[in-house]
């Protein structure tokens, strides 16, 4: 058994796939990665689909399990900045692995 923060897990997988796992965590995680830091209407509008409400809620999970940095600025209207953390930069080689495999099984079957 692993204990992080409160929560047991029972290999490192499971703990991988609770940060990074869901619909939209690896994306934005991509997003950021290839694309550099973003504001929050750039991150949202690379993923079409998501709600403002979930791209928040992922957003803060990402932040608490310190993949990504939120950067405010004072001013008027408020600006806030995403990036990716070391941790998060870490990560970058699997992402971009996981994207050549799903290039290569697209390819492998987009002429059947």
């Amino acid at each position: 058994m692993m204990k992080i923060r409160n929560k047991e897990y029972t290999c490192s997988m499971e703990l991988t796939l609770d940060i990074i796992g869901g619909k939209w965590k690896t994306l934005i995680l991509w997003h950021l990665g290839v694309g550099g830091t973003k504001r929050f209407s750039e991150v949202k509008k690379s993923l079409p689909g998501i709600t403002q409400k979930m791209l928040t809620q992922q957003l803060r999970e990402l932040e608490a399990d310190g993949m990504i940095n939120r950067k405010v600025y004072p001013q008027v209207p408020p600006k806030v900045e995403y990036s990716l953390t070391r941790e998060g930069q870490s990560l970058m080689p699997v992402l971009d692995t996981m994207c050549k495999w799903g290039k290569e099984y697209y390819n492998k079957y987009e002429n059947e």
